[in-house]
């Protein structure tokens, strides 16, 4: 199997979009540990995850939204594809649908024909950070992008993160 870092690279490199890659240590792959050990703020981080219908045939999804958000399966993907019901797909999943591992899912190189969604709120950032395809790098890219490459912005596809205090 190739390396899913090169290949997000390559198509990248096709597309000629302007980019830069960011080596990273894999142990720092997770989002709030990448943010944390590099400096970059949450709300520039954004998560791409794919989505799948419960019931065959599968339907899958790949959703971008940042950080600071959670996105909304239950009500907002569920119905975006017109499914009953509609969960996080599995790390297994993830790799033999996108070929890609947990810490490094991007919306660049997903399988023809696959939507891509947006929350509005990743749109408002002159940049943001997103899964480089691999847990060694990440990709720092306008998110305009997203959209010229097919994506579809979606107003509240997320929602903001609850904090939780603590219990006493």
């Amino acid at each position: 199997m190739s390396d899913p870092g090169n290949t997000v690279r390559e198509h990248l490199a096709r597309l000629g979009i302007e980019h830069e890659v960011i080596a990273i240590d894999p142990d720092f792959a997770d989002t709030a540990a990448f943010c944390e050990r590099y400096g970059y703020a949450p709300e520039r981080s954004a998560n791409t995850i794919l989505v799948a219908s419960k019931k065959e045939p599968k339907r899958y999804a790949a959703c971008v939204v940042l950080a600071t958000t959670q996105l909304d399966v239950n009500h907002r993907v569920r119905a975006l594809l017109d499914v009953s019901r509609a969960s996080f797909a599995s790390a297994d999943e993830m790799r033999s649908v996108l070929g890609m591992e947990v810490g490094g899912v991007t919306p660049f190189g997903l399988p023809p024909g696959m939507p891509l969604y947006v929350d509005s709120r990743v749109l408002a950032w002159d940049w943001i950070i997103l899964g480089g395809g691999g847990r060694s790098t990440k990709i720092r890219i306008s998110p305009e992008v997203l959209l010229r490459m097919g994506g579809t912005s979606v107003e509240a596809l997320a929602v903001e993160r609850r904090e939780t205090s603590p219990s006493h």
